[in-house]
């Protein structure tokens, strides 16, 4: 019985070890998945302000449907997005609409004075920095999971278990011009 208790006790510290490293690491994990909410829930809420502006501009620049089209094809490519890499390329792609809307702008003075384009356009560049904190907070978050899920020995739990390293969100090369929202 005396041999039985020391295997019982490495079996009872290493269950310890396991359990706490998968606590860890669901935190974590749970931590980017919350992140990541939070990119989607700005990101709408910037895709949820372009009809708005749209309509706005609809009034001034009715022979723009080209432009109003791009839009529209944007805002559904943001809200069908799933993944880091699906949302980097909707968000490249709104951005592209935005600044189409920032050149018909150019083109009426007089949309530029109407206050609830003014009001629309400062709605959209602050959304826009708080995209830009998300972004940056959800990166965070899968760069400190993503750490975990490396280091030994939490990587032997991490591949048991089947936590994998989590995706950025990678904006497409070119993207680093945040677009023009003052008009």
């Amino acid at each position: 019985m005396k041999k039985a208790t020391p295997i019982i006790i490495i079996v009872l510290i290493i269950a310890a070890i396991f359990g706490s490293t998968y606590n860890k690491l669901q935190v974590k994990d749970e931590d980017v998945n919350q992140s990541w909410a939070q990119v989607e829930n700005t990101m709408q809420r910037r895709a949820d302000l372009i009809p708005n502006l749209v309509e706005t501009v609809k009034g001034y620049a009715q022979h723009e449907e080209e432009v109003f089209t791009k839009v529209t094809e944007a805002r559904s490519a943001v809200q069908s997005a799933k993944t880091p890499g699906e949302y980097a390329a909707a968000n490249d792609q709104m951005d592209e609409a935005i600044r189409n809307i920032n050149v018909v702008a150019e083109a009426y003075p007089e949309l530029k004075a109407n206050g609830s384009f003014q009001n629309l356009q400062a709605e959209l560049a602050g959304t826009e920095n708080r995209i830009a904190v998300e972004r940056k907070r959800y990166n965070e978050a899968v760069a400190d999971y993503n750490k975990s899920v490396k280091r030994f020995p939490t990587n032997i739990v991490a591949k048991l278990l089947g936590f994998n390293q989590r995706e950025y969100f990678q904006s497409s090369p070119g993207a680093e011009q945040a677009p023009q929202v003052k008009f």
